[in-house]
């Protein structure tokens, strides 16, 4: 549905809606995947992707229907006994707040349930509380925090250590 709607005499808002839908993130996708990281994060997930293959995790992502990524996220089933960790979750950042973050961790816990897991887990940045604050309405709860940290590109193409605190937060399904 598009609907376009006059404010001002130059001015035009415009709501676009349009239908996504969740699955496998694929090889092939990592070239329109650039706005979730640099080239360094994009090799982490494809070596995620390796993983996927083989069972260790899983790797999705939230597409419209020309079939682009416009949010992206991962769970990992080596982390915790009895859980799937998720992480790396990334949304279009012109789509933030849109719903997509929440549809692709609900797709997250399916996958988890369907393993048949009884948790999922996550971390999320303490400076992060738009993101927290997402995990607590949708029933994560906090219990613990640890620092965590990963090489991460900077826009001079330098790879430097980015370290953080991080807030561990579990849900059970």
């Amino acid at each position: 549905m598009l609907r376009a709607v006059i404010t001002e005499e130059h001015s035009i808002d415009a709501t676009v809606v349009l239908p996504v839908g969740v699955r496998d993130l694929l090889h092939r996708d990592l070239p329109a995947c650039t706005w979730s990281g640099s080239a360094t994060h994009l090799r982490a997930v494809e070596r995620e992707l390796a993983r996927a293959a083989v069972g260790e995790a899983d790797y999705l992502a939230v597409c419209t229907p020309v079939d682009l990524p416009v949010a992206i996220g991962g769970i990992d089933y080596q982390v915790s006994e009895g859980a799937g960790t998720v992480w790396q979750l990334a949304v279009l950042p012109a789509l933030r707040s849109r719903g997509l973050g929440t549809l692709l961790i609900r797709a997250a816990e399916r996958r988890i349930r369907d393993r048949g897991l009884l948790r999922a887990e996550l971390a999320v940045e303490e400076d992060n509380p738009r993101a927290r604050a997402l995990y607590e309405r949708l029933g994560y709860v906090a219990y613990d925090r640890k620092p965590d940290a990963w090489d991460e590109e900077g826009p001079d193409g330098l790879i430097r250590r980015y370290e953080t605190m991080c807030v561990l937060m579990r849900k059970d399904l």
